[in-house]
């Protein structure tokens, strides 16, 4: 049981007290939500992740019983960006990722992925990807944005960032263009469809992410429209009808769990 009440905490991720840039795993916030093409408001995200966090301290992880508390892990704040020059922020952002050893980034919109798959791709080469999302985010572009929320994995496969042979896309279910679509898997990329996740269960999608990813250097990217917007009512971009506002840290709580089972899945056993 920890000590301090969980309200009571440092306002850092998980309430960590380390802030320096060298620690094995940094979380950073990204506040940036200019690339989105519905509702904005992911530049508080990453605020809003933090202070759910909080929720999460009072006792080990369940699964991996990780002490966050033992691990070499950081809060580094969050990245600088150029408002209103999305090239520009893009271009921070991977100024900033690039010397980080693990980088556990809190979005912010879809669109900040190119940068930090650029950052990573400079040191481990040509990345597998595993993208669990309601949108495929291959569009070359969104009603004109060409770096967009809706384009970032269309500009690293077509930038060499990622190999599409050993990239999975779970938990599709948008409306899309079939010219999209083919394309998509025309570069090889692999579709789980929000059905087959459903119809085939989760170990059977966790075989398929292992068999299509393998055991190169990889990214995860989890996008919160991969829930239902039930489960995240602040998302953006949402597939049925919700809310215009999460006030009751729904969404943020979701974020902040799958960011804290990320980590516990790291940690030593």
């Amino acid at each position: 049981m920890a000590q301090t009440p969980t309200f009571a905490i440092r306002p850092s991720f998980l309430g960590i007290e380390q802030t320096n840039s060298d620690a094995a795993i940094c979380i950073a916030g990204i506040p940036f939500d200019l690339g989105t093409s519905n509702r904005p408001g992911a530049r508080f995200g990453p605020a809003a992740i933090r202070q759910a966090s909080r929720m999460l301290v009072d006792g080990d992880h369940p699964a991996s019983w990780a002490e966050m508390e033992r691990l070499d892990l950081a809060d580094v704040g969050d990245f600088r960006i150029s408002h209103g020059d999305i090239p520009g922020t893009l271009a921070k952002i991977e100024e900033q990722a690039a010397p980080l050893k693990h980088l556990v980034s809190l979005g912010g919109d879809h669109t900040i992925t190119l940068p930090l798959l650029r950052a990573l791709s400079r040191r481990r080469g040509r990345l597998g990807l595993v993208h669990f999302d309601g949108h495929v985010d291959t569009w070359p572009e969104s009603f004109g944005l060409v770096w967009g929320h809706g384009s970032p994995f269309y500009h690293a496969i077509e930038e060499g960032l990622v190999d599409p042979r050993h990239m999975i896309q779970i938990g599709i279910r948008s409306p899309l263009h079939r010219d999209i679509y083919d394309w998509t898997v025309g570069k090889g990329v692999t579709i789980v469809s929000a059905e087959d996740v459903h119809e085939t269960g989760p170990q059977a999608v966790a075989e398929r992410i292992r068999a299509v990813v393998g055991d190169g250097p990889s990214y995860l990217s989890f996008d919160i429209d991969a829930l239902d917007p039930a489960f995240a009512p602040g998302t953006g971009t949402p597939e049925v009808g919700s809310p215009p506002y999460d006030v009751a840290e729904i969404t943020a709580l979701a974020a902040a769990t799958i960011a804290w089972d990320y980590i516990g899945l790291l940690a030593p056993r």
